[in-house]
C-alpha cells in the first residue's frame, strides 16, 4: 500500500510537470492551430539557462524566475520572423521548419553547455523528506504539485475571466470578426505563442532537480506531451491538466508495477479516449 501511494505522488508530479510543457503546446495547436514541434527545444533551454543562473548565482528561485525570460524572447522571434508565415500554409511545412528547429537547438545546448548530464541544486528549503498519506515523500515533489495547481488556476482565469483572455478566445473563434471589433488578432497570437514558450521553460527549470538535464530531453519529454494534449483534447487547459495527471499517473505506476508494458499502457489510454471521444475528453468543439 505505501508503494502504490508513494508511485501516485509520484505519477502526480510528473503530470505536473507534463502540464506545464502541455498546456502551452495545448493552446498553440488548439487555440491557434500550429503544430511546433520546437516546444519540447523551449523546454530543453529553459532547463540550461535555469542551470547556468544557479551556477552564477546559487539562487534556484531566481532560475525560475528569470530563465523563461529568454525563452520567451526567442518564441516572440520565432513566431516574428518564421511561424506567421506559415498560419496559411498548413501543418506539414509547420512541422517540417519547427522540425528543423530542434535540431538548432540541440546543436546549440551541446556546443555552449555540453552533451554531459547536469542536476540543478533543489533549494535547501526543499530538500528532505516529509510524511504523508501513510508514507514519505520529497519535499521538492510536493512543491512541484502545489506549484502546478496554482499555476493551472492562475491560467484559467487569465483565459476565462480577465478581458485579454476573452479576446483570445474571440480572436481564435472568428479572427475576421474580432479584427474587425478593433482586436489585434496578430499580438494576441503572438502573445499565445510566447506564454507557451515561456511555460515550456519554466517546466524545464521545475524538472532539473527531477529528472536532471541533458542534451535530447527535449524529444524525450514531447512525446508523452503529444499523448497528452491527445487526450485531453487541444486547445483547452482543463483536458491538458486532466490529461496530464492521468498519463503522469499512467506511466508511473506502469514503469514501477509493469516496466516491460509502461510506454504500451499510456498508449493504450490514449487509444480509449480516442474511440469514445475523437476531439479528447475536453477538446474544444468548433463551430463548422
Amino acid at each position: 500500500m505505501e508503494l502504490l501511494t508513494s508511485q501516485l505522488l509520484n505519477g502526480i508530479a510528473y503530470g505536473t510537470l507534463l502540464f506545464l510543457l502541455a498546456a502551452g503546446l495545448s493552446l498553440i495547436f488548439g487555440l491557434m492551430n500550429v503544430v511546433s514541434l520546437a516546444h519540447g527545444s523551449f523546454f530543453m533551454l529553459g532547463a540550461v539557462i535555469g542551470f547556468t543562473i544557479v551556477k552564477l548565482t546559487g539562487s534556484y528561485w531566481l532560475a525560475l524566475l528569470l530563465a523563461p525570460l529568454p525563452v520567451v524572447a526567442l518564441g516572440v522571434a520565432m513566431e516574428l520572423l518564421f511561424m506567421r508565415r506559415l498560419y496559411a500554409r498548413g501543418h506539414l511545412d509547420q512541422v517540417l521548419l519547427t522540425f528543423g528547429f530542434t535540431f538548432v537547438f540541440a546543436d546549440l545546448v551541446k556546443w555552449i553547455w555540453g552533451a554531459d548530464i547536469k542536476s540543478l541544486q533543489i533549494p535547501a528549503s526543499l530538500q528532505g523528506m516529509v510524511g504523508l498519506l501513510g508514507t514519505v515523500f520529497p519535499v521538492y515533489r510536493l512543491f512541484l504539485i502545489g506549484f502546478g495547481v496554482v499555476l493551472a488556476i492562475a491560467m484559467w482565469i487569465f483565459l476565462e475571466r480577465t478581458r485579454i483572455g476573452t479576446m483570445i478566445r474571440a480572436g481564435v473563434d472568428d479572427s475576421a470578426m474580432a479584427n474587425g471589433l478593433g482586436i489585434n488578432v496578430s499580438l494576441l497570437f503572438t502573445s499565445i505563442f510566447a506564454l507557451g514558450a515561456g511555460l515550456a521553460a519554466v517546466a524545464g527549470v521545475a524538472a532539473g532537480p527531477m529528472v536532471g538535464i541533458y542534451a535530447g530531453m527535449d524529444v524525450d519529454i514531447m512525446v508523452p506531451a503529444f499523448i497528452v494534449i491527445v487526450v485531453g483534447g487541444m486547445g483547452s487547459l482543463r483536458g491538458a491538466f486532466v490529461g496530464s495527471m492521468l498519463i503522469g499517473i499512467v506511466d508511473t505506476m506502469g514503469k514501477s508495477l509493469f516496466p516491460d508494458a509502461a510506454l504500451f499502457l499510456i498508449y493504450l489510454l490514449m487509444v480509449v479516449v480516442l474511440l469514445s471521444r475523437p476531439q479528447g475528453l475536453f477538446g474544444l468543439q468548433r463551430a463548422g
